[in-house]
C-alpha cells in the first residue's frame, strides 16, 4: 500500500518512489520518453534499478511501453481522464458506501478534522493541492472502507495516475469552493452513518472534478 508512510526498503525501492513522484510532479513531462541510461545517472543508481523502477511503473499505469519507441510516461488526455474516472467514480463511490458503515467514530473525527486544515489551506487562495496519503481525504475515505481488496484496487493501481491529472491539471478558482463544499457534504453522510447518500456525494463530486480537469485539458 502507497502512503506518505511508505518506507523504502531497498535502493530499488527509493529509485522507484523518487521516479514515481517526479512524473506525477510533472519534473518528467507526461509523454517523455525514459531513458534508463539518463535516469540512472540522475539518481545514481544502476540501469538495473531503473529498469525494475520502470516496471514496476508500468502496473501503476504511470508508464507504458510502445514498440519501437520504449518506455514513455503516459500523456494525459480527454480519453484517458475520462476512462479513468469512469471507474474510478464507481470504486470511490462504494469506498464512501462502506467508510460509512465501517469507519469508526474515532477515523471520522480525524477526517473532520483533516478537513478543518484543509480549510485554513484553502481560505483565501484559490487552489487546492492535496499531497498523497494519509493527508488526503480520498485516500482515508478508501481505507476507510477496509475492504482490503478495494483497497488494492484503487491504491495500488490507479491511485498515483489519480494524483498525476489532480495534480497536474487540478482545482483552481472556483472549483476550490465547490469541491471544499463536496467534501463537507460528503463526511456529514458517513458521520450520519447515511451509506447511500455518502455513496452518491462521491460519485457526484468525482464526476464533477472529471468535468473540470477535461476543459483544463481542451483549455491547454
Amino acid at each position: 500500500m502507497n502512503s506518505l508512510s511508505e518506507q523504502a526498503i531497498t535502493g530499488a525501492d527509493k529509485t522507484f518512489f523518487q521516479l514515481r513522484n517526479d512524473i506525477v510532479e510533472s519534473n518528467i513531462l507526461a509523454g517523455s520518453k525514459l531513458s534508463e541510461v539518463e535516469l540512472s545517472t540522475k539518481y545514481s543508481v544502476s540501469r538495473a534499478v531503473v529498469r525494475e523502477a520502470i516496471n514496476r511503473l508500468e502496473s501503476c499505469h504511470l508508464v507504458e511501453r510502445k514498440a519501437n519507441v520504449g518506455a514513455r510516461v503516459v500523456s494525459l488526455t480527454a480519453q484517458g481522464l475520462v476512462q479513468l474516472y469512469q471507474v474510478r467514480e464507481s470504486l470511490e463511490g462504494m469506498a464512501a458506501r462502506l467508510a460509512a458503515k465501517n469507519m469508526t467514530d474515532h477515523e471520522i473525527l480525524d477526517l473532520k478534522d483533516l478537513l478543518n486544515n484543509h480549510f485554513r489551506e484553502v481560505e483565501g487562495t484559490e487552489t487546492y493541492y492535496q499531497e498523497a496519503g494519509d493527508v488526503d481525504f480520498h485516500y482515508r475515505i478508501i481505507l476507510g472502507s477496509k475492504n482490503d481488496h478495494l483497497i488494492s484496487l484503487l491504491v495500488n493501481g490507479m491511485y498515483h495516475l489519480i494524483r498525476m491529472y489532480r495534480v497536474q491539471l487540478g482545482m483552481v478558482g472556483p472549483r476550490v469552493s465547490t469541491a471544499f463544499e463536496e467534501h463537507k457534504n460528503i463526511v456529514q453522510a458517513i458521520s450520519n452513518r447515511d451509506e447511500e447518500l455518502a455513496e452518491i456525494l462521491m460519485r457526484r463530486h468525482i464526476t464533477y472534478s472529471m468535468k473540470n480537469i477535461e476543459n483544463r485539458l481542451k483549455n491547454q
